[in-house]
């Protein structure tokens, strides 16, 4: 564990509220953008955010120390984003493209100077991919996000989710094809 989370945490478990404000503020933007890749909304990003750490701060004192503190919050935050989109199952909110925090997959292959038209090119592949993504349900969504973003094994995604593991692989296989369907103008293009 990183030296100044494992000080942070043992001062934060015998009450000293700035050692948590620290983890909060050292951590926040990496659970922000983790909830954000599963929920696909800024809103119930920061929900989930919220809720993560009210329960980290509640179950710190069985936090275990040889533990990474990072992982520990990762794992909270995916069962918050989880229990989010079962609870709103049947909902599915509208993108804004504009307020998508751009993740790993957009940092992939990235050119020092990008030119006008690969800039172009590159907006136009981010409209559509947060678009593909706004269509598919929120646990196709999820089983995505799980397996090809954070690189989970089908076992984990099934197991994050709660799903044997015929239900996981159709719910990423429905998304994978959504996704294609919805990115195969730009695969012809060449782009």
């Amino acid at each position: 564990m990183d030296e100044r989370d494992a000080a942070a945490v043992a001062k934060a478990r015998d009450g000293d509220r700035e050692a948590f404000r620290a983890l909060v503020d050292r951590h926040s933007r990496y659970l922000f953008s983790l909830a954000h890749r599963m929920t696909g909304n800024a809103q119930d990003a920061e929900d989930v955010v919220q809720e993560a750490w009210l329960k980290a701060h509640k179950q710190l004192s069985r936090f275990e120390a040889r533990a990474d503190f990072r992982t520990w919050l990762h794992r909270i935050t995916v069962n918050c984003s989880i229990d989010l989109i079962r609870g709103r199952r049947h909902r599915e909110d509208a993108h804004d493209p504009a307020d998508l925090e751009q993740g790993p997959l957009s940092e992939r292959g990235a050119e020092a100077q990008p030119t006008p038209e690969r800039v172009a090119a590159s907006t136009q592949i981010s409209d559509r991919v947060n678009e593909a993504l706004g269509l598919l349900t929120a646990l196709e969504r999820a089983a995505f996000t799980l397996r090809h973003v954070e690189g989970m094994s089908i076992d984990e995604v099934g197991a994050q989710l709660g799903m044997k593991t015929s239900a996981t692989k159709h719910s990423i296989f429905r998304a994978v094809k959504k996704m294609r369907h919805a990115l195969e103008p730009f695969v012809e293009a060449g782009l």
